[in-house]
């Protein structure tokens, strides 16, 4: 893709976004403004409102309060702005790849000269020259899910939205989108869903996390680095050990307890190392059952089950 990131500005603001399905609240208030460069993993569990929240972005779903601007405007009139990637994205199998980028090319009022100059572009981009002549119904998940990204930047929009892009690949086909996902970041704002969080630690420099509709964080990945200071443990249980998390959670020494049943995060502000050997010695007392420690390490799984699938002291 070439770059224009520097040639425009971009400012997508969710203001209170609402949507309910008859007495279920799928996406409940949810605000979040997205800049110019971010690459933002939007996480959270199965039936999250994640994809609800997408398509109410995107334009397709309408909510039920909110809005959504794009530089201040409704983004219902910019919508040749933006780039969307259904989770399911659905074609026509009887189409080429090359006539299915026709004719959505054709959907954004793109001029037959751009069209022959801007599809082998994607193909390139999208790793499927060669595959243009073929029917769509010979394609494999992952190539499905490439091309479905060539439709969705064939226009060269701004932003980008992708709903579980590698979520039903396998990891060849995982792996082939999440490269592409690093070249399309490059030029562009991207928020792409997922439920798989190493992914998203791969590919996201900010994290949005979701559950049950509601927006439970919104961070920087960098700034999460520095909140949590590298004077830490975590330990991966064999099986839980409640007694021993209840001592721990007793020790003034330890300022955090983040108990994730079969793994245990602990952080110290203390300068003396001697907590450590503390916490060894009770774990032999305890009769701790684990498979490994780690020193000052504190990844996206800690903090997303922290908040999601834990408790923290």
């Amino acid at each position: 893709m070439q770059t224009t990131t520097d040639s425009y500005e971009l400012e997508v603001k969710l203001n209170h976004l609402t949507k309910k399905f008859k007495e279920y609240l799928a996406v409940d208030n949810f605000s979040l403004t997205i800049n110019k460069g971010d690459c933002i993993g939007l996480i959270g569990p199965n039936g999250a409102g994640k994809t609800t929240l997408l398509r109410m972005v995107s334009g397709i779903l309408k909510e039920n309060s909110g809005e959504v601007l794009l530089n201040g405007e409704s983004i219902e009139k910019q919508r040749h702005l933006i780039g969307y990637l259904p989770q399911y994205p659905n074609f026509y199998d009887w189409m080429t790849a090359e006539e299915v980028l026709v004719f959505n090319s054709q959907l954004f009022g793109m001029s037959n000269k751009e069209i022959n100059r801007r599809i082998p572009e994607v193909l390139e981009l999208v790793g499927l020259v060669g595959s243009e002549k073929r029917k769509v119904t010979g394609f494999s998940g992952g190539m499905r899910q490439r091309l479905g990204i060539a439709q969705a930047v064939i226009h060269k929009p701004r932003f980008v939205i992708l709903d579980e892009p590698v979520s039903a690949l396998d990891p060849i086909g995982r792996r082939e989108v999440l490269d592409l996902i690093e070249v399309i970041k490059e030029d562009t704002t991207v928020v792409f869903s997922t439920h798989i969080l190493s992914d998203a630690q791969e590919s996201c420099n900010r994290f949005c996390i979701l559950k049950d509709g509601k927006k439970i964080d919104d961070f920087y990945y960098a700034d999460l680095q520095k909140k949590h200071t590298k004077n830490s443990l975590s330990i991966e249980l064999k099986k839980p050990n409640p007694n021993w998390v209840s001592y721990l959670k007793g020790l003034e020494v330890i300022d955090q307890v983040i108990d994730m049943n079969h793994s245990v995060y602990l952080e110290s502000l203390s300068e003396d190392q001697s907590w450590n050997h503390l916490v060894l010695e009770s774990m032999n007392k305890y009769k701790v059952e684990f498979f490994k420690v780690e020193v000052g390490t504190f990844s996206l799984e800690d903090y997303f089950m922290a908040l999601v699938g834990g408790t923290v002291a």
